[in-house]
């Protein structure tokens, strides 16, 4: 397994189209001609597009915002913006996990997938030291996000347009939730390198990293 983060061009649009795939599997989103499904927060300042690839196939992806007071912007916002912003004005932060999409051919073999996915918004939250994660929940993933990352239903289920199903918005508190989480899931820890290379800003002339590996079994080994 190997991440790569996609800020634009080829790896982008291949993003694009793979949300897309899974979504239309499952009749979640409308056809459109391009076969991608996007919007403007991809292009957000606080935004952190993810591909997840298995012997260079692209298997699974998930994005990430890092929202502060000063770049409150997220999906998250469009729906439970009433019930987030007051905090972010206090000072709190999230991590906002959104569109997690996974190729339908893969992850009927490898079902490990979701939590190598969403590795990512662990390691986001202990990067960036947030007070929370929040995510946007169907019904059906209700029970995995409470018993994986210890979420509680911060929000009454809302429309998400253009998905067609309604969504839940779930809180994992980071002081209460974190912590525990790596201990009883000790592939969900990363090293500080590894979160500097998914989640630090670049120079200007600095170049990106093509692929990051996962350091769990770097950790495991030593």
């Amino acid at each position: 397994m190997e991440y790569r983060r996609c800020d634009s061009g080829e790896d982008a649009e291949a993003i694009y189209r793979l949300r897309y795939k899974a979504y239309r599997a499952f009749g979640f989103v409308s056809p459109n001609e391009r076969c991608f499904t996007t919007d403007h927060l991809d292009d957000a300042e606080n935004c952190y597009r993810f591909g997840v690839y298995l012997e260079g196939n692209l298997v699974s992806t998930v994005r990430v915002h890092h929202q502060t007071r000063d770049t409150p912007d997220a999906p998250v916002m469009s729906v439970f913006g009433d019930v987030l912003l007051p905090r972010l004005k206090a000072g709190e932060s999230f991590i906002n996990p959104s569109l997690l999409a996974a190729d339908p051919e893969f992850t009927r073999i490898y079902k490990a997938l979701p939590y190598i996915t969403l590795r990512l918004a662990v390691v986001a939250n202990n990067y960036f030291q947030t007070t929370s994660c929040v995510c946007m929940v169907r019904d059906e993933h209700t029970a995995f996000y409470q018993r994986i990352f210890g979420s509680v239903q911060a929000g009454d289920p809302r429309s998400y347009p253009p998905f067609s199903v309604p969504v839940y918005l779930y809180d994992s508190d980071c002081a209460t939730n974190l912590a525990k989480t790596i201990q009883r899931f000790p592939f969900f820890k990363a090293t500080p390198l590894e979160e500097r290379l998914l989640f630090s800003k670049r120079g200007h002339q600095e170049l990106p990293s093509l692929t990051v590996l996962p350091s769990t079994k770097y950790i495991r080994a030593a």
